[in-house]
C-alpha cells in the first residue's frame, strides 16, 4: 500500500465514516468497519484516531462545515433583501433534498453523543457552529445589504438554527411534496419582517 500523508489518510477515514455510518447507522458502524470501508487496517486507523470519540468529533466537524458551506454559498445578494433570504432557503433546502442521508446523520451523531458520558460536549459544539454560522451570514448581509434587525443577531441565528433543524426533521419524516414551497416563502416572509428599513446614506449639507 502507498504510503499517504496522515492529513490525507484521516480525511479518507473521516470521509469512510460517513459512508458507512450514513448506510449502517453511527451505533451499528464500528472502527473495524470503518477500516474496511477505506480499505486501510485497523492499525491504520488507530494510527491516525486514538478514539472513536476523536473520529466522531472530526465527522461532526465535516458534516457541519459542508452545510456551513453550502450556507455560505447561497448568501449572495440578490435585487432585495427578501429575494436574498429566499435564495438562501432555497439553495439550503435544495441540498437537504438531494442529500437525505447525510442530514440523518446529523441527528444520529446528536444523539448519539447526547447518550454518552464524554461526548455530550461534541453535540454542544455541533449546535453552536450552526448558530454561529447564521450570525456570520446575518452580519455579512447587514453590511453588504445596510439593514438593522427588530431583534438581536445572536437570537435570530439561534433561532434560524432551530427552524432548519426542525424543518429538515420534518422533512425526513414526511417526505417531500409541494407544500414546501410555500412554507420556505412564509419563513422568508416572517424573518424579512424582523428587518428595520434598510439604513439609507445621511443627507449631504
Amino acid at each position: 500500500m502507498a504510503r499517504m500523508p496522515s492529513a490525507e489518510r484521516r480525511q479518507q477515514l473521516i470521509e469512510a465514516a460517513i459512508r458507512a455510518m450514513t448506510r449502517d447507522g453511527v451505533s451499528r458502524t464500528t472502527t473495524r468497519s470503518i477500516a474496511a470501508e477505506a480499505g486501510v487496517s485497523l492499525s491504520v486507523f488507530h494510527y491516525c484516531f486514538d478514539s472513536k470519540q476523536a473520529l466522531i468529533e472530526s465527522v461532526i466537524t465535516a458534516i457541519t462545515d459542508h452545510g456551513v458551506t453550502v450556507a455560505k454559498e447561497a448568501i449572495r445578494p440578490k435585487a432585495t433583501l427578501r429575494e436574498t433570504i429566499r435564495a438562501g432557503f432555497q439553495a439550503y433546502w435544495d441540498h437537504v433534498t438531494a442529500n437525505p442521508g447525510e442530514h440523518m446523520l446529523t441527528y444520529e451523531l446528536t444523539q448519539y453523543a447526547l447518550r454518552r458520558p464524554g461526548f455530550e460536549h461534541l453535540a454542544r459544539r455541533q449546535h453552536a457552529l450552526y448558530c454561529d454560522t447564521y450570525g456570520e451570514l446575518i452580519e455579512q448581509l447587514r453590511h453588504s445589504m445596510g439593514f438593522e434587525l427588530r431583534v438581536p443577531v445572536p437570537v435570530l441565528a439561534r433561532y434560524l438554527a432551530a427552524m432548519t433543524d426542525g424543518l429538515t426533521l420534518n422533512f425526513l419524516v414526511l417526505g417531500n411534496d409541494t407544500a414546501w414551497a410555500d412554507i420556505l416563502d412564509m419563513i422568508t416572509d416572517h424573518v424579512t419582517g424582523l428587518v428595520c428599513d434598510q439604513v439609507q446614506p445621511a443627507a449631504m449639507d
